[in-house]
């Protein structure tokens, strides 16, 4: 039900919705780490969720942000607080989430809202914490979606994926690189992007 209207939503406010597909590992868990750049970022995790990678979706979301949408609650919202010693809970909760091969967590690694023309993604060291700590098999995959509006009144979103690897071949700095050397690749080449 919440599927459907978020398409509905979606659709109603965006042009065009593009992402490029990448291979998703078969029994494997899904780590979502998405810019985080506006209001809709949770919604287009849960959209991107159903129409690409069919897994239960979880999304981890600042405190005070859940609490103003608790509806993500009834969607697999989860709180963390950065400033509070819970944050270890929230990390390890999401850690055990991501051992059943079932499920997608979004985490938003900058922790913050950031411009998407920003050329530089911080990485919070917590995601290195999570993915540490996970119990089976996971893939990480990052995007950056971007926006544009060209000849329509309605914006359009360009989601462009990265498979960053599993938590058994992780490093937290050829992560961080690799996210960071995608964004800005991505940004340079949505210069030439079709419309």
């Amino acid at each position: 039900m919440f599927q459907r209207y978020v398409t509905y939503r979606l659709r109603r406010t965006f042009n065009v919705m593009e992402f490029n597909k990448i291979d998703i590992k078969p029994n494997h868990s899904i780590l979502l780490l998405p810019n985080h750049f506006s209001w809709w970022d949770g919604f287009l995790a849960f959209w991107l969720e159903g129409k690409f990678f069919d897994r239960n979706f979880y999304i981890m979301m600042q405190e005070d942000h859940l609490q103003k949408r608790m509806f993500f609650n009834l969607t697999g919202g989860f709180s963390i607080n950065p400033q509070s010693k819970e944050m270890i809970t929230s990390l390890n909760y999401a850690s055990n989430l991501l051992s059943d091969p079932t499920n997608l967590v979004t985490i938003f690694p900058q922790g913050a809202l950031i411009s998407n023309h920003a050329e530089q993604i911080t990485v919070q060291p917590g995601i290195g914490h999570v993915i540490k700590k996970i119990k089976g098999d996971c893939q990480i995959v990052y995007y950056t979606v971007l926006v544009e509006y060209f000849e329509s009144l309605k914006p359009s979103l360009y989601f462009h994926l990265l498979d960053c690897g599993t938590n058994h071949d992780f490093n937290f700095e050829r992560m961080k690189e690799q996210i960071n050397t995608h964004h800005r690749t991505v940004l340079q080449n949505q210069i030439n992007v079709a419309h």
